[in-house]
């Protein structure tokens, strides 16, 4: 009996003891009718500060108020010496608020979700990836070349683990060795969502990046900047910085362009962002007045099929299909940035395995763009 008695009187006060070693409260709201699954949430460091001036950063953890288990999550510096944001990975279901507690404690060892770097061994490459799919784009050193592409390529992947060291290490990823290969064809097109100036009707295609910066890397979110020598966009001289970020759990990156030129500062210009065509049948979005453009590709027998998708958060002037590629335009002006997504995805993965499930992917993750999640400190 005094040992039933005993354990009711523990489970009355954990609850208050819990509560009583908590050093601040992160409300995360979901407004929307569409649940956010393995979502990377942005938490302003300063934010948390005020709430816990004396935190350490070495030793604190996010417990979810539910589970009462640790919250994976990410110290954000954004190539600063101070932290900018706290990240964490969570499940927000519609219409609902999740709420998470910061405490003192020893964190676990998360599991690496995103990972990019340069690649000087394979002709200045520079990959990125996250737990779901990979990516890379081309430099310098492979510039002239019959080699050479203008657009970002895609690594299909079918596991969660990081892949690009290891493929890099074989020098063999056209080969599907289980977990995946590099079959996507860029050629001279802007390949899986890349952007170029559109001048007098014509794509203005850069150099390759000459510059590189990582600013963040993972567990959750890696960042990077991509830098872009001055060329001639048909008769304008334009210099391009691209800060591309890619979080946990997304088929898709953020692209954050600032173009600059020297013409009229108050001249909007022309830019379009492009995806690569097959010559074979496959399915298609051009969703205008959303900014959405989808391709499923057409199969390929021994390898599967690769979605590629690209959202604008700008106005859409014009969506098209040329010969090569599907374009979506937007205008933008010297020193503004510019922000859109773009992605793939490959149903050998077995998550999306359709064109219908690829476009659903596409439309929801806009609407998620435009309906953010509230976040605050308590």
């Amino acid at each position: 009996m005094k040992r039933i008695k005993l354990f009711f009187y523990l489970a009355l006060i954990m609850p208050v003891t819990f509560l009583a070693q908590t050093k601040a409260t992160i409300i995360i709201e979901n407004n929307s009718n569409i649940d956010r699954k393995k979502t990377v949430v942005t938490v302003n460091w300063k934010n948390i500060l005020e709430r816990y001036p004396k935190i350490d950063t070495s030793n604190f953890v996010v417990i979810n108020s539910k589970t009462k288990k640790q919250v994976a999550y990410q110290l954000e510096h954004q190539n600063s010496s101070s932290i900018q944001n706290v990240l964490v990975q969570v499940d927000v279901k519609a219409k609902s608020k999740l709420t998470l507690y910061i405490q003192e404690g020893k964190p676990e060892i998360f599991t690496v979700k995103t990972y990019a770097r340069y690649v000087p061994e394979r002709k200045d490459d520079f990959a990125w990836e996250n737990d779901q799919i990979a990516f890379r784009t081309y430099g310098k050193a492979i510039e002239g070349s019959n080699e050479d592409a203008y657009g970002f390529d895609v690594w299909v992947k079918r596991t969660n683990k990081m892949i690009i060291n290891e493929r890099y290490k074989l020098a063999d990823y056209h080969t599907d060795h289980g977990d995946g290969l590099d079959y996507y064809q860029v050629g001279h097109t802007l390949g899986a969502g890349n952007m170029a100036p559109y001048v007098k009707d014509t794509i203005r295609y850069s150099a390759n990046y000459h510059q590189w910066k990582v600013l963040d890397n993972g567990p959750l979110r890696s960042t990077f900047q991509l830098i872009y020598d001055e060329w001639n966009a048909g008769g304008i001289k334009v210099n391009a910085v691209k800060t591309i970020s890619l979080d946990a759990g997304s088929q898709l990156s953020r692209i954050e362009n600032i173009y600059s030129y020297d013409d009229d500062k108050s001249m909007s210009l022309p830019v379009v962002v492009g995806i690569s065509k097959r010559p074979a049948a496959g399915n298609i979005l051009l969703n205008e007045q959303q900014g959405i453009m989808g391709y499923w590709e057409p199969t390929f027998e021994k390898n599967g099929t690769t979605a590629i998708g690209s959202i604008l958060t700008t106005p859409t002037t014009n969506m098209w299909i040329d010969k090569t590629q599907l374009l979506a335009k937007t205008t933008i002006k010297s020193t503004e940035p510019v922000v859109y997504y773009t992605g793939a995805a490959w149903d050998k993965a077995g998550k999306i395995t359709d064109a219908k499930k690829w476009f659903q992917y596409l439309e929801n993750f806009s609407l998620e763009i435009k309906n953010p999640l509230l976040v605050s400190i308590k």
